[in-house]
């Protein structure tokens, strides 16, 4: 497993349509693994193919213990929306300490490939659901900010600017922190 550079806004791939996974080979299983990696190296609670430079549709899920398991999503489709919205702050590795209220369907079902290439069909509720949704949007090159209103989303965009003054690139390495002694 390797820990994978992070794409922030700004980087083209973020905006692209993800190509469809054909095979679920050893490099599908191979990216499955370092988006893991990454992610939970990042402190994330979910992670898209094209945030690490991957235009195909692979994505991971895992927002801990309060709901197992960590989720392997490739091609995943929403099949269902739930009627119920709620609206809560997201952020987004790729555009690191900028966050916004989204709204979304509660509950969704999905249909995806797992990591050994069988479909399966998932309900999630919740925060889970959220996660699930907005790695869905980054497949289709779409950032949580597509969501706001237009004066919220040129408010944060100015702030992210701001925040990347003198910055140059598109790309940031995530840095695990070693582990602690027993």
């Amino acid at each position: 497993m390797t820990v994978r550079l992070l794409h922030l806004l700004g980087s083209p791939v973020l905006r692209q349509k993800s190509a469809p996974v054909t095979q679920v080979d050893d490099a599908v299983r191979q990216l499955v693994d370092d988006l893991f990696e990454t992610m939970r190296a990042a402190k994330g609670v979910g992670l898209a193919a094209n945030q690490i430079g991957v235009a195909r549709r692979v994505a991971v899920v895992d927002i801990g213990e309060e709901d197992p398991p960590p989720l392997v999503l490739i091609n995943p489709v929403i099949v269902e929306r739930g009627d119920e919205d709620e609206t809560a702050e997201e952020g987004c590795l790729s555009i690191p300490d900028i966050f916004g209220d989204v709204t979304r369907p509660l509950r969704v079902v999905v249909e995806a490939l797992d990591q050994e290439g069988k479909r399966s069909r998932i309900e999630a509720h919740g925060y889970k659901a959220r996660a699930i949704q907005h790695e869905i949007d980054h497949l289709d090159g779409i950032l949580f900010l597509d969501h706001l209103s237009a004066v919220k989303r040129s408010l944060l965009l100015s702030k992210w600017k701001k925040s990347r003054k003198g910055q140059t690139g598109y790309l940031k390495e995530v840095t695990p922190e070693p582990a602690g002694e027993l």
